[in-house]
């Protein structure tokens, strides 16, 4: 049983998986919507809320530890000079995902992940 075990291992040691994750969120954050699979996106998902939350705080600690997990100044930029103030009413939620069904090759579930916009 997997009692209180969380995060997913992707059938990889884990510093490959941590790059993985950290790859996928600083993607996803320079292009604001992306389409993998169903389970990386439930996986990046809170990764990505975090990073977003960190924007909105906009102080240089944040934006230090925003860099410490992106590792790419453009993006750490975009976050919090474009993405972050989008949000800024907004208490959490900032993603979706929507499913698109199983993949031609290997039939493997694919997922949408996408910033929620806001109303302007």
């Amino acid at each position: 049983m997997r009692h209180k075990i969380s995060g997913r291992k992707f059938d990889r040691p884990s510093d490959a998986r941590r790059a993985l994750l950290k790859g996928l969120v600083s993607d996803f954050i320079r292009h604001e919507s992306m389409r993998t699979t169903e389970p990386k996106a439930k996986e990046i998902r809170p990764i990505c809320e975090k990073m977003i939350t960190l924007g909105k705080d906009g102080t240089v600690h944040a934006r230090r530890q925003a860099f410490a997990y992106i590792n790419d100044k453009d993006v750490v930029k975009k976050l919090f000079d474009e993405i972050a103030p989008r949000f800024a009413t907004r208490p959490g939620g900032y993603t979706r995902i929507i499913k698109l069904g199983p993949r031609l090759g290997d039939g493997a579930s694919m997922a949408q992940i996408e910033l929620v916009e806001m109303a302007k």
